[in-house]
C-alpha cells in the first residue's frame, strides 16, 4: 500500500477530538453558580417585608446609616465600633437607592446568593459537580441562612466574604507561594472580620484545616503571612471594640444554642462517608473545622471569660453543614441502584422545611418588632402624655419612626441621639427625670423584654417614682415590650398632659 493510501487513516487517528467527544466543566460549573444564586434569590425576595415590619437591631442599622459619615464616626466612638463599617456601607447604598425597608434588606439577600454559588463551587472543587450543585441548593434551604438573607445587619456579607476567603484559600493550595493568590484570600478575610471581627474564627478554622491536611511548607507559610496580616490589620478594631464589652451585656448565656448542636451533630455524621477526596485538601477536612470551631470556640469563651455565644456572630458555619450534606447526598446517590429513596427522603426533607420557612416570614420571627411597639406607643399615648423608657437603652425601639412619639414628652431626655452621638440619647439626672414625672398626670411606660437594672441611679429614680406617685392603669404586651399607662394616685380619671405648665411639658425640645 502506498504512503498516499495511508495517509487518511493517520489522519483520522491524530486529528483532535470534536468539542462534542468529551464533556466540558464549564455548563456543568454555569449550573453549580446560577442554580443556587437564583433559589437564594427568590427564598430572599420571598416575603422579604415581613408585612413591613422591623426589629430592634435592623432599626439601629436603620438609624445610623441614615446619618451622615461623619457622625456615624463620632458614634462607633461611643458604641457600636465593631458594626461602623457596615453602618458607613449602609449609608452609601442608602444615598445610591433610597431608605426604605428593601433597601435595608436586600443587599443581604444578594449577599447570601454569592455565598450560595461560592459554596457550590467549593464543593465542585472538592468532591465534583453533582456535589457542588446540592451543596450549593441545601446551602439557602437552611433556616438560619433563610433568617439572616432577610435583615438588614452585616452577617449576610460577613457569610459571602468568609466564603469566597475560603475557596481562595482551597484554590490556592496548590499553587504554593503564588503571592497574590494569598494576597486575595487575606485581603478578603480582613474584610470580613472588619465588618465583623468573630469572624476571625473562620481563620482558626482554616488553620486547622491546612495543619490536617498537612500541606507543604510553602503553603503554611504563605498562610501564615496572610493570617497575620488578618490579624495586624484587625487587631486595633479589636482592642478599641473591647472598651465597648457593655454592647453585649444583654447576653445571658448562649442564645440558640440548639441550632448550632443540632447541625453540628449532623455534619460530624455526615463526615463519617468517604466524601469528596479531590485534591490536596479534603471536603471533610474543610468542612467539619469551619462547622465546628468557630461556635465551640465562642461557648468556651461564654464558660471561661463571659457570655458571648450568639448564633448569627457565626452564621458563616453554614458553610460546612451545606458541603458535608451536599457531598454525602452525592454519595448516597452513588451508592443507591435505586432513586426512588433518595427522592421520598428530599421530598420529606423539603416537607419539614415548609413550617420553619413560613414562620421565619412573619413578625414574630424575631425576638422583637419595633414596628408594632412604636405603633402601640400611638395608640396608648395621648398628645401632651409624659413617655418613659425602662431602660433608656430602648429608645430605640421608638426611634424607626419618630410620628409615633411626636405628641409625647420623653422625661428623661436631655439631648437626643442624633445630636449626641448615640443610640439612645443622654438622660437627664435621676433627680431631674423624677421631678419631671411628677409634673404630670399620664405617663406611658416602655419596657422591653429582659427587664432593667435597678443599680443605675436614673433607672432606680425611674420605678421608684412610679411606685410611689402614679398607679397602673393598662398594659399592651406586643412582642419584645409592654406599653404600660400610668396615672397619677390622687386622680382617677385618666385625662392626658402635665399638671404644671412647664417648658418641657408640650414635648417639643425634650422629644
Amino acid at each position: 500500500m502506498s504512503l498516499d493510501a495511508r495517509a487518511p487513516a493517520v489522519a483520522r487517528t491524530v486529528s483532535p477530538p470534536t468539542p462534542g467527544r468529551r464533556p466540558s466543566p464549564g455548563p456543568a460549573k454555569a449550573v453549580v453558580v446560577i442554580a443556587p444564586l437564583a433559589l437564594t434569590i427568590a427564598l430572599g425576595l420571598w416575603g422579604i417585608r415581613r408585612q413591613n415590619t422591623m426589629w430592634g437591631d435592623e432599626s439601629v442599622t436603620y438609624q445610623l446609616a441614615h446619618r451622615d459619615l461623619s457622625r456615624i464616626w463620632h458614634t462607633a466612638q461611643h458604641m457600636d465600633l465593631v458594626h461602623a463599617l457596615y453602618y458607613a456601607a449602609m449609608h452609601e447604598i442608602f444615598g445610591l437607592f433610597g431608605g426604605g425597608l428593601l433597601t435595608l434588606r436586600l443587599p443581604s439577600v444578594l449577599a447570601m446568593s454569592v455565598a450560595a454559588s461560592g459554596v457550590g463551587l467549593l464543593a465542585v472543587r472538592l468532591a465534583g459537580p453533582r456535589a457542588g450543585l446540592l451543596a450549593g441548593l441545601v446551602f439557602p434551604l437552611l433556616p438560619q441562612v433563610q433568617k439572616y438573607a432577610q435583615e438588614g445587619r452585616s452577617y449576610a456579607m460577613v457569610c459571602a466574604l468568609v466564603t469566597w476567603a475560603t475557596y481562595a484559600l482551597v484554590v490556592s493550595v496548590p499553587h504554593r507561594a503564588r503571592w497574590w493568590r494569598w494576597a486575595v484570600y487575606g485581603s478578603t478575610m480582613l474584610l470580613a472580620c472588619l465588618l465583623h471581627e468573630f469572624a476571625v474564627l473562620a481563620l482558626v478554622a482554616h488553620g486547622v484545616t491546612l495543619v490536617v491536611s498537612r500541606v507543604p511548607r510553602p503553603v503554611m507559610r504563605a498562610w501564615s503571612v496572610a493570617a497575620a496580616g488578618v490579624v495586624a490589620g484587625l487587631s486595633p478594631l479589636a482592642i478599641y471594640s473591647a472598651g465597648q464589652s457593655e454592647q453585649v451585656s444583654w447576653i445571658g448565656g448562649p442564645v440558640r444554642l440548639r441550632y448550632f448542636l443540632v447541625v453540628a451533630v449532623v455534619g460530624v455524621v455526615c463526615a463519617r462517608a468517604p466524601l469528596g477526596v479531590r485534591g490536596p485538601v479534603r471536603l471533610s477536612v474543610l468542612a467539619v473545622p469551619i462547622l465546628v470551631l468557630p461556635g465551640l470556640l465562642l461557648l468556651t469563651a461564654s464558660f471561661l471569660v463571659r457570655p458571648i455565644f450568639v448564633d448569627r456572630y457565626v452564621l458563616y458555619s453554614n458553610i460546612g453543614i451545606a458541603l458535608l450534606l451536599g457531598a454525602w447526598m452525592d454519595y448516597f446517590h452513588r451508592r443507591q441502584r435505586s432513586s426512588r429513596i433518595a427522592w421520598i427522603a428530599v421530598a420529606a426533607v423539603l416537607a419539614a422545611l415548609v413550617p420553619p420557612s413560613l414562620s421565619l416570614r412573619t413578625p414574630q420571627s424575631r425576638s422583637n418588632d419595633v414596628t408594632a411597639i412604636g405603633a402601640t406607643v400611638r395608640e396608648e399615648g395621648r398628645p401632651g402624655d409624659g413617655l418613659l423608657y425602662l431602660p433608656g437603652l430602648h429608645r430605640t425601639l421608638t426611634a424607626g419612626n419618630p410620628e409615633d412619639t411626636r405628641f409625647l414628652t420623653d422625661l428623661a431626655l436631655a439631648q437626643d441621639p442624633v445630636s449626641s452621638n448615640t443610640l439612645a440619647g443622654v438622660e437627664l439626672p435621676a433627680q431631674d427625670i423624677a421631678a419631671r414625672m411628677l409634673e404630670f398626670d399620664r405617663i406611658v411606660a416602655v419596657r422591653a423584654g429582659g427587664g432593667h437594672s435597678l443599680t443605675n441611679p436614673r433607672e432606680k429614680a425611674k420605678t421608684s417614682t412610679l411606685r410611689r406617685h402614679f398607679r397602673e392603669y393598662g398594659t399592651t404586651h406586643v412582642n419584645g415590650a409592654r406599653v404600660t399607662v400610668y396615672v397619677r394616685d390622687h386622680d382617677p380619671s385618666p385625662k392626658a398632659g402635665p399638671r404644671s405648665n412647664s417648658p418641657g411639658a408640650s414635648g417639643g425640645a425634650m422629644r
